[in-house]
């Protein structure tokens, strides 16, 4: 506690006596409760892992709350709630460094956004189809860049400090693990679309017309980890 502080709570205490003043008291209470409240804020931001957390969560409540279509919300989020239940069973076992959890929050939040309009329908992506003149709605490409570029340093974490991979492999092994993943996706979108959830195949898949949807996806996902993998190469 600095001077000032000092000061002021030994005024209102001299004034309490001296008065008996009701008024008094709600000061020192007001006084008291923002320090706590000070303390609480500076221990949160000193946790990033429960900072990111809480980030996440507002931000897929929000996404739940203002989504226009609730049964392909429920759809988009089930690797969602399967990422989330893997990373809270595997917490005792190994922790990212704050930068990668970082990233997965990112990577989350961009994921859960969509979900919240769809991708074909995302507001974010239509301002950037205005700006730059596109022909369709570049959110889902954006995201699917982000996968690989946001997750290679967890990947690579995960098989250097994790699985203790030698360095020299567990460099490269993300950006193949990113396109086996990809394509795997495009699988789950193939079952969701065609088998499991057929009223909400075309809204769940968003190809917006394009045939070479899965194709161009799975080759966004490759660059971006591509991207981070050189930026890393680099930086060494």
């Amino acid at each position: 506690m600095n001077n000032t502080n000092l000061a002021i709570l030994s005024l209102c205490l001299c004034w309490r006596i001296r008065t008996g003043n009701a008024l008094t008291y709600n000061l020192i209470s007001i006084f008291v409760s923002i320090k706590q409240i000070k303390a609480y804020l500076m221990k949160l931001l000193s946790n990033k892992s429960l900072l990111f957390i809480i980030i996440f969560c507002v931000v897929w409540v929000d996404s739940f709350i203002g989504t226009n279509d609730y049964a392909n919300w429920w759809i988009e989020n089930i690797l969602t709630f399967i990422s989330l239940f893997t990373l809270i069973f595997t917490y005792r076992y190994y922790r990212f460094t704050s930068l990668s959890y970082f990233l997965i929050m990112l990577f989350m939040c961009l994921h859960v956004y969509g979900s919240k309009y769809t991708y074909a329908d995302n507001v974010f992506g239509y301002g950037i189809m205005d700006t730059l003149d596109l022909s369709r709605n570049p959110y889902d490409r954006i995201v699917h860049f982000s996968f690989g570029l946001l997750l290679y340093l967890p990947l690579k974490e995960f098989f250097s400090d994790w699985l203790k991979y030698p360095k020299s492999l567990s460099v490269y092994l993300p950006v193949i693990l990113v396109l086996a993943l990809s394509g795997g996706f495009e699988v789950i979108e193939w079952l969701v679309a065609d088998i499991f959830f057929k009223e909400h195949g075309d809204a769940y898949l968003g190809t917006q017309g394009d045939v070479w949807d899965a194709q161009k996806d799975m080759a966004l996902a490759f660059v971006g980890s591509t991207i981070s993998c050189i930026i890393l190469i680099f930086k060494k």
